[in-house]
């Protein structure tokens, strides 16, 4: 077993930003050895990815296997958000579906070995596209798969059923657009940092434009470029990432979300990760039209979940500004969401609703 004494300060590690890994990696290595899992002398662990909600780390033993790691960050957090708990028994669930999706190791829940939940599971090699360097790397078919590969995953994920992989518990399945505007506006009020008149005026126009309820699938609430891991050569998706804000819902709110983070070369700059504005890359309707081919849903709504996904964006750019500013070990590299691009995010959305 663990000693219970097992030290919990912070253990360092190399960082761009000089700050500290809120892991203990040899405990967690104890740990792994006890649930069977091979692993090879030491561990050690770097922080990785440009998230900056949950804190995600590669674990690294001295015979090169590889895992990641997540744990929620530090500071006080808001009432359930960065549940790795939950984010386990969604990839343990959509295991043995179409959905690519990590390989769950373990959930480790004891407080002798982190301060906090972490989950751990199988590195997935592959491509991330997270600089604007790998994106302009990829040729124009490539760039081009990339967009397509996002609405055939979201397909595949909407068809799951949600009785046989144990997930119609996930949450509630009262009318997903009123539990979004109602979480995420009580999430705004909670980690604003000041006033935003103009994201005020698009919550009005939202809870004005409620569409009907058409059905209810899991979703993944986060999907786009950077948090999935690609095929280097046919930039087929490998797997999805970063599951903590998936929920039972109306499969267009993730269809809206991911092209609320997909900016075309004649929008205006928000800020936001840009590469889809580079030659190649597949138009928001190409992405739609994939879509709706692969699913066979209609769209008819998608304007709405389109504006309530860059509404809900801002807001949580706005909560990852608010944690750094608490806790600046929370911030990846390159920093936090600044005021500008939070405020151009909203502008776009206020532009697309037309208000």
């Amino acid at each position: 077993m663990i000693d219970e004494q097992t030290e919990l300060t912070t253990a360092r590690a190399d960082r761009p930003d000089g700050g500290a890994i809120a892991l203990n990696p040899a405990a967690l290595g104890h740990y792994l050895v006890e649930q069977g899992i091979t692993v090879t002398g030491g561990i050690s662990a770097k922080r990785i990815g440009l998230g900056q909600s949950n804190l995600t780390y590669e674990l690294t033993d001295e015979a090169g296997r590889r895992w990641v790691a997540r744990r929620p960050p530090l500071g006080d957090l808001l009432a359930s958000a960065h549940d790795v708990a939950r984010e386990h028994k969604i990839l343990s669930a959509l295991a043995g579906t179409q959905v690519p999706t990590p390989g769950v190791v373990a959930l480790v829940e004891n407080p002798a070995i982190c301060d906090a939940p972490v989950l751990v599971v199988e590195y997935v090699d592959g491509l991330v596209v997270d600089q604007m360097v790998a994106a302009r790397a990829l040729t124009h078919e490539q760039r081009h798969e990339v967009g397509l590969e996002l609405a055939r995953v979201l397909a595949r994920l909407h068809a799951v059923d949600l009785d046989d992989v144990g997930l119609s518990d996930l949450a509630s399945h009262s009318p997903y657009a009123r539990r979004q505007l109602k979480r995420w506006s009580r999430q705004w009020e909670a980690s604003r940092t000041r006033d935003l008149p103009s994201l005020d005026r698009l919550t009005a126009w939202l809870e004005d434009h409620v569409p009907a309820t058409t059905s209810l699938t899991v979703v993944h609430g986060d999907l786009h470029m950077r948090n999935v891991i690609l095929d280097p050569v046919s930039a087929r998706v490998r797997a999805a990432l970063d599951w903590e804000l998936c929920t039972l819902g109306d499969p267009l709110a993730d269809l809206g979300s991911t092209l609320a983070y997909w900016p075309e070369p004649s929008d205006p700059a928000t800020g936001l990760f840009e590469a889809s504005r580079l030659p190649g890359f597949a138009t928001r309707n190409e992405i739609a039209e994939t879509y709706a081919a692969e699913s066979g849903r209609e769209l008819s709504a998608l304007t709405f979940w389109e504006v309530l996904g860059m509404w809900k964006i801002a807001i949580i750019a706005e909560g990852v500004r608010r944690r750094a500013i608490d806790e600046p070990s929370n911030a990846a590299e390159g920093g936090p969401p600044t005021v500008e691009m939070i405020d151009a995010l909203v502008e776009k959305a206020v532009q697309r609703a037309d208000i």
